[in-house]
């Protein structure tokens, strides 16, 4: 009865990947259903909080409608019986959505005529078998399938599972002994895995190891969490082998999974493009800015909502570019958009005598020079007013300092200087100093050296809190902490060398464009199948010592066992960067080459296998930059995937909730 999802995907397909989890809920899934174009076959689109969420990444309210949905509701909320009408069920495969199911199609007045069910994920088969059991709801299942579409997608190559809490549930400090640690481990494996069962791809399935490296080091349990989560992604992969139709029995892609400690600096550094600045600096609720507009009547000034997404053309070509780059681009199309547009140069006549013929040129083309006008001046408006906060705060030189750290070029002297100067500086933006500087120099972070930097960059209570919660993050090595003492010292394989050296043949196009998170080196060694064996294993391997090794956890999915060792990070050697990426191409209308497969018919073809990224505890701007660029690079399509995305205000506080205790200058013991 129960039918997993079809072949959708054909060879060939140059869409993204977030195309495709479109195509397949409005095509697949709505589609199928629709029985014929009069309005008796309208549908009820019903579903839950989570397959909600999932739909509104994909699709607009307009694409739905046209599949043939009039109304759309949500399962547990109290709905009119529509008898004469079908239902689409959009839900998770869990006992409550079940119950809701079978009480709204049981008994002798059922809500609607027939129901069309689709799971967001794999359904256990002690609830299939509660289905099947109802005699009277059966008959009325017009279809019973599993979607396995059960993933948030926030941009063209971009995807969420959202986890806002993996932090705290997988890394705090009591996380070894939360109920909370399997389910949460196996939903998380469910969303990504549903990310292949769409796209009919079996990855290679890689992810940082945890490996002893001498006799006294002890593994943290945050250690072994990409292990277990590889695991469990591994296993549900292997199960859709067998389960859905033509689903590959060969490795057709890769997967990397790592944790935040691959790179502490990416979700606390001031990244300069367009797209972070706006998160960072502006009070944005998620992707909507609300500016004050003049009022067309010349009243009061009126706020407007404005959504920074991907059906904007001018925020899909300045987003990845550096703020000083995207101020120049907007400047050159107000320049270009008034030297072609009649009407606009009109209206630069100031008040010059116009003929009718110039009025009624001017009527045709107002339309469309309002409808232009309205999405640059937005755009003026938000990189002025970014430039206003740049230098109100003084942020450049802020900037100067953080990039020198993290490439070597300064160290304590420069820090404490600045923290001298600047002793208004805004708590967050000193704290935020202070945990780079933590992070690239944890030895020199140490009982009353890190002190002395606290009481003189004055942190609160709170904000120590958050930096000494770092070492959650990234593994403490136990054998330099003593009992209240202030350190962050990782064990010594993690904490390599921090300076940074210039690649030859590579220079900077604008100023404070040097920092690049570390995911990209990773990528490309990923791609050059050149990782580090002994920090980066693979399930896929017969040898790997984790691949065999593994225990059930609830829901059926495997974790790997665990064993004695110690976690190591990726070198954090970063190296400048040229910045000449960011100079994408558009056309004079707008329209958008955001993504390297929106290429000549042919040239799709010439893309190598899928790159996925997971990173667990949130990924950042920078990192989905970075894919972006090496989708370009290396002509594959690379792919991230996070528990969240971060912005860096909310992952400092996520930091802050890793432990229970306050750090306080007063109790610290040196």
């Amino acid at each position: 009865m129960l039918v997993p999802d079809s072949d959708f995907l054909h060879a060939g397909n140059a869409k993204t990947f977030r195309q495709i989890s479109r195509d397949r809920l409005l095509y697949e899934m709505l589609r199928t259903s629709k029985s014929g174009d009069s309005r008796s076959s309208w549908k009820v689109l019903i579903m839950d909080k989570v397959t909600v969420k999932v739909m509104s990444c994909s699709c607009k309210m307009s694409d739905i409608t046209e599949q043939g949905i009039s109304l759309v509701e949500d399962l547990y909320r109290r709905r009119q019986p529509l008898p004469s009408m079908d239902a689409i069920y959009f839900i998770q495969p869990s006992k409550e959505n079940i119950i809701m199911l079978l009480s709204d199609m049981s008994g002798r007045e059922p809500l609607y005529r027939k129901a069309y069910v689709y799971f967001s994920s794999p359904v256990p088969k002690h609830l299939l078998t509660h289905i099947k059991n109802d005699c009277s709801v059966v008959p009325r299942i017009a279809a019973l399938r599993e979607m396995n579409l059960e993933y948030f997608g926030i941009d063209n190559q971009g995807f969420i599972t959202d986890h806002e809490k993996a932090l705290e549930e997988l890394f705090s400090d009591d996380a070894e002994n939360s109920r909370r640690f399997d389910a949460y481990l196996n939903e998380m494996a469910t969303r990504i895995a549903t990310v292949f069962a769409s796209l009919k791809e079996c990855p290679f399935v890689h992810y940082r190891a945890a490996k002893g490296l001498d006799g006294t080091t002890v593994t943290t349990f945050g250690d072994l969490v990409p292990t277990k989560l590889a695991a469990a992604v591994w296993n549900i992969i292997t199960t859709y082998k067998t389960l859905i139709p033509n689903f590959p029995q060969k490795e057709t892609c890769e997967l990397l999974i790592v944790d935040r400690s691959v790179d502490q600096v990416a979700p606390i550094i001031h990244e300069w493009t367009y797209d972070a600045m706006c998160h960072d600096l502006l009070n944005l609720d998620g992707n909507r800015y609300v500016p004050e507009v003049p009022s067309k009547s010349g009243g009061t000034p009126e706020k407007k909502e404005v959504l920074l997404e991907d059906h904007d053309p001018v925020w899909l070509e300045i987003r990845h570019t550096h703020i000083a780059e995207a101020g120049e681009r907007l400047h050159e199309k107000m320049a270009n958009f008034v030297s072609k547009n009649k009407a606009a140069q009109m209206q630069q006549r100031n008040g010059s005598e116009l003929s009718t013929r110039d009025l009624q040129k001017m009527v045709q083309a107002l339309p469309q020079y309002n409808e232009q006008m309205e999405k640059l001046s937005v755009h003026v408006e938000i990189a002025g007013k970014l430039n206003k906060i740049i230098r109100d705060m003084g942020l450049r030189e802020l900037g100067q300092l953080e990039q020198d750290l993290v490439f070597g070029d300064a160290g304590t002297k420069e820090v404490i200087n600045f923290l001298r100067k600047n002793q208004e500086e805004r708590n967050q933006n000193k704290l935020r100093l202070m945990m780079i500087y933590a992070t690239v120099y944890p030895e020199k972070f140490e009982g009353d050296k890190a002190l002395k930097l606290m009481q003189l960059a004055r942190l609160s209570d709170s904000d120590m809190k958050a930096v000494k919660n770092m070492t959650l993050v990234g593994g403490c090595d136990s054998r330099s902490v003593s009992k209240g003492t202030f350190s962050l010292m990782f064990d010594s394989e993690k904490r390599k060398s921090m300076a940074r050296t210039d690649r030859s043949g590579e220079e900077e196009t604008w100023a404070l464009f040097r920092f690049y998170p570390m995911i990209e080196e990773l990528i490309e060694k990923l791609s050059k199948g050149e990782l580090p064996k002994d920090e980066y294993h693979c399930m896929n391997n017969p040898t790997d010592p984790f691949n065999n090794g593994s225990r059930k956890i609830n829901g059926g999915a495997q974790v790997a066992s665990t064993r004695a060792g110690q976690a190591t990070i990726a070198h954090s050697m970063r190296s400048r960067r040229t910045a000449t990426w960011a100079r994408s191409h558009f056309s004079d209308d707008g329209s958008s080459n955001d993504s390297v497969l929106n290429t000549a018919p042919g040239d799709s073809k010439k893309m190598g296998q899928r790159i996925f990224v997971f990173i667990i505890g949130g990924a950042t701007r920078s990192e989905l930059r970075v894919c972006h660029k090496l989708t370009a690079k290396l002509r594959r399509e690379v792919i991230l995937g996070a528990t969240s995305l971060d912005d860096p205000s909310q992952y400092i506080e996520k930091l802050k909730l890793l432990s229970e205790k306050e750090v306080s200058i007063s109790n610290l013991k040196i």
